[in-house]
Formats: structure tokens, C-alpha cells, sequence
């Protein structure tokens, strides 16, 4: 039996490679807050901690008429660690965070406002389960328990808790505090989702993009000091209806990735189809064995249906889904996660014959050299090992839909059987799959010529697959998809 330890040690767990220290990027958005904005900024700049190894300041001034920006020049002007920007027009909170993201160079972002009701001092204690647990985002909860709580407005904290509660059921998320200030995020998955709110929408905006992203998300104890309206507090009660509304807002509308040159925008939106994905998992589930590879596994729709396993290597190209993978991978010791192009054979070096099972689902279509591809994975493979390939049919079909995600060619039976054949594979099995699906990609394609899905026709056709896969087999054409499974002899 194939003693793995090696392998293991060859693909460090993801916990074991975690930073110890982070460079820090404190996001403040500031607007007419003259009497407080140095005072919170210097205790701010004052932050030393082991966790930190660098910090820098982005204030954006969102159109402030009180003498505030005067008062941030000066302070910009004192320390170089701060980035001073400043809105041409009052835009509002949400705006002023999206401009700040997106001159933020650190590895943790966190928002920090200018009014003085969160203490800076509570900001190391939220890079702990950065640096211990891996985590995603961590939020700054003014209600968990800690040694001691300031008593808080009932009135205030009971609007709080409801939101939050109502967020909690259409994210699945159970947070103590939605609508904390302090939000500490990864930065590159921060930078990777589009915020469209311009005001205090923002709040539920990003828990609810974090949420269906699948972020690990942490919350840590704070300190609060609340001030009233007439001390300068901005949010006012219609806030908590606009609140409401943004809820169902985002739990309706997937708008999880900014436009990149992987299409994540695109394939999100195909991955988060559940029930579809399972049916897939089914179909692929029974020529899975213990040691898996699998390349191009995006945010792990098969890779969570296939483990555990004695060993899962889980593998893409996209910056944004290794990030994910990695941090799903944490506490699991049998998943290790790689960036592997099919392409390169440098990728593929120390792996040699190490594993019984090659998943290559909706991938072989990307690459621009097919057999390099497939004689990659036969080298990875032990023999009598299993590569399992998915890819599109039917080169009739091939229209917008096909090149907006970049698909080289669809396939036929002949050519995908001549494609493992020709790469050293024997032939084991092969059979299409997804027939129903077939009319709908003609008629986007090929008739309407859109380039992107019908968010619409998605979940209509997700929530119906309980019904669809049992009647798949009845249409009189072959499947959307094609299926093969090759042997190394």
C-alpha cells in the first residue's frame, strides 16, 4: 500500500503556511467631523501590536464643508502613513469604503469611522483568528460577552439585533452584530467583490456578499461609545428601512465577483446552481476513488461532495477561488490545495503517479493544448488510475455563450475518445449528460445571443432538477455535456 506521508509534506497544510503578521489597511471614511477626526486618526496611528508589521491610513473626504478637510491635510501632511483622498461631491459611506478599497495595498482591510465610537485599541484583538484560524473577515460584535459591557440603548440595540436577525436568516449566517463599523476583511477578497452601496447599505451588502461567497467569517468582542444625534450621529431611522430593503436586494441578486479575465462573474453563477451540482456529483460520484486530483475546482461545488477522502488535491488557476479553496481546506487534513494549470507540465512535477482518480470537469475545453493537458494528468496518475472528463457537446451548439467562457471547441464522442486515446487513456466508459439543458443553451446562444445567463432561467431550472434529472433520459438528444472515463494501462 502507497505510503502518502511524503505527499503530505510536499503539500503543506494551509494553516501550517498562515501569516504571523500582517500589513494593515484602515479604511476611514470621514464627513463633517472636525471636533473629533484627529483625535480618532492619532489613536489609530498610535496601533502597535505583533500582529502588525505595517500600517497604513486611507481617509476619504466625502465632501466635508466643516472644516474637516483642512484638519486632514494637515494631519496627511504630519504622517506618511496616511493616504488622504477626498469625493468631489457628497456620496455617503458606502462610496467613500469603495474608494478607499480600492487604493487599500495591505493584507487585512478594516472600515474604522472617524466618529470616535470605536476604539482602535479593540483592532489587534480582531486579527487573531486572521492569524490563528484563518479566517476570511472577522467582525467587531458589540453585544458578544467579554469581561466587561457599557449598557447600551435599548431602544437602538433592539432595531440592531432585529436587522441582524433578519440578515442572519436570509444569509445563514449567524452574526451577533450586522451592523458593526468593524469589519476586518482579507483584502484581496475585499477588492474581488463589487460594492454597489453608497450609503450605510453597505453594512448588509458585504455580510450578505461574504455569506454567499462562502467566506469564513469570525466575530470578536469590542468596546462601543455611542453618541447621540445631537452629539453628531449620522444614522438616522429611515436607514433601518433602507436596511430592509437592501436585505432582499442581495439575497435576491447574485452580484458576487468583480469582471476579471477568468470570467469569475460568469462561472459563479453556474457553480452556486446547488441542485444542479449535485446531480453532477451523483453522475460523477461512483468512479471516484481514495486519492483525487482535481483540476479546475473553482469554489469546491464537487470537491465538498467528494470528501473526505485519504488524500483530495484540489486545484484551479483563479486567484479569487485558490483563496477560497484554501481557506475551506483549513482543519481538513486530507485536502490540500494547489494552483496547477493543466498546461504546464512544470505543475504537475512531484506528483507523479500519485493518485487513482484525475478530475478534469468543464476544463479540457479551456486549455489551448489538449493533449499536453491529458499526458500531464496520465503522468500524475498511478496505473490503473482513473481520469474522469467532462466537457461540452454538440459543435452545432457553439455560439456567444461559448466564447464570452472562452470554451476552445465542443466536443463529439469521437473526438473526445480520440483526444484520450491518442494521449495514452484506454476508453472505459462514456455517455452524455444534461439533455434537458439543451434547448435553453440554443436559445441563448444561438438565437438570442447573449453572453451571460439568465439569473432567472438559473434558478428556474436549479429548483427544478429533483424533477428534470428523473425525465432526463426521455429527450431524443444527446446531453449538453459529455462525459468520459479513461483507464491508464
Amino acid at each position: 500500500m502507497m505510503v502518502l506521508n511524503p505527499l503530505l509534506e510536499l503539500l503543506p497544510a494551509y494553516e501550517t503556511s498562515m501569516a504571523t503578521s500582517f500589513r494593515l489597511s484602515v479604511l476611514v471614511p470621514v464627513y463633517n467631523e472636525r471636533h473629533v477626526v484627529a483625535a480618532s486618526l492619532r489613536r489609530v496611528l498610535e496601533l502597535e501590536h505583533e500582529l502588525i508589521n505595517s500600517l497604513e491610513v486611507i481617509v476619504v473626504d466625502d465632501q466635508s464643508t466643516d472644516g474637516s478637510w483642512e484638519i486632514l491635510q494637515r494631519l496627511a501632511a504630519e504622517d506618511g502613513r496616511i493616504t488622504l483622498l477626498r469625493h468631489h461631491r457628497n456620496q455617503g459611506k458606502g462610496a467613500a469604503v469603495r474608494t478607499a478599497v480600492a487604493h487599500a495595498t495591505g493584507d487585512i482591510s478594516i472600515i474604522h469611522d472617524a466618529d470616535l465610537e470605536y476604539n482602535p485599541a479593540d483592532i489587534p484583538s480582531l486579527l487573531v483568528p486572521f492569524a490563528k484560524e484563518g479566517a476570511d473577515a472577522v467582525f467587531g460584535s458589540r453585544y458578544l460577552s467579554a469581561q466587561y459591557r457599557r449598557a447600551l440603548m435599548h431602544r437602538h440595540t433592539l432595531i440592531n439585533k432585529t436587522l441582524t436577525e433578519l440578515s442572519n436568516w436570509l444569509t445563514d449566517l449567524h452574526l451577533t452584530d450586522m451592523e458593526t463599523c468593524y469589519k476586518a476583511i482579507n483584502t484581496t477578497l475585499l477588492k474581488s467583490i463589487p460594492l454597489r452601496s453608497h450609503d450605510f447599505r453597505f453594512e448588509v451588502e458585504i455580510v450578505s456578499k461574504l455569506a454567499k461567497r462562502r467566506a469564513r467569517v469570525f466575530e470578536a468582542p469590542i468596546r462601543y461609545l455611542p453618541r447621540s444625534q445631537e452629539e453628531g450621529k449620522k444614522i438616522r431611522s429611515s436607514d433601518g428601512l433602507w436596511a430592509l430593503l437592501a436585505m432582499l436586494r442581495f439575497w435576491l441578486i447574485d452580484d458576487l465577483y468583480q469582471q476579471d479575465e477568468y470570467g469569475s462573474h460568469i462561472l459563479t453563477e453556474l457553480e452556486r446552481a446547488r441542485r444542479f451540482n449535485l446531480w453532477m456529483g451523483d453522475v460523477l460520484r461512483p468512479y471516484v476513488g481514495d486519492r483525487v486530483l482535481e483540476i479546475g475546482a473553482g469554489i469546491g461545488t464537487l470537491t465538498n461532495q467528494f470528501i473526505p477522502r485519504e488524500l483530495y488535491v484540489a486545484s484551479d488557476i483563479n486567484p479569487h477561488y485558490l483563496h477560497y479553496l484554501r481557506s475551506y481546506s483549513f482543519g481538513k487534513p486530507y485536502l490540500r490545495v494547489l494552483k496547477i494549470d493543466a498546461s504546464n507540465p512544470q505543475h504537475f512535477e512531484g506528483l507523479e503517479q500519485r493518485f487513482d482518480t484525475a478530475l478534469l470537469i468543464n476544463v479540457l475545453e479551456h486549455v489551448p493544448d489538449e493533449q499536453v493537458a491529458l499526458r500531464n494528468l496520465r503522468q500524475s496518475l498511478e496505473r490503473g488510475g482513473r481520469v474522469i472528463i467532462l466537457v461540452p457537446q454538440h459543435p452545432a451548439l457553439h455560439g456567444t455563450l461559448d466564447e464570452a467562457l472562452e470554451h476552445r471547441e465542443r466536443y463529439t464522442p469521437k473526438s473526445l475518445e480520440r483526444a484520450l486515446t491518442s494521449a495514452g487513456f484506454r476508453v472505459e466508459e462514456m455517455f452524455d449528460f444534461n439533455r434537458v439543458s439543451v434547448p435553453g443553451w440554443w436559445l441563448n446562444g444561438k438565437v438570442m445571443r447573449r453572453r451571460t445567463f439568465s439569473r432567472v432561467q438559473l434558478k428556474l431550472v436549479n429548483s427544478s432538477i429533483p424533477v428534470l434529472r428523473r425525465i432526463d433520459r426521455i429527450w431524443p438528444w444527446g446531453g449538453l455535456s459529455l462525459i468520459g472515463i479513461g483507464v491508464k494501462d
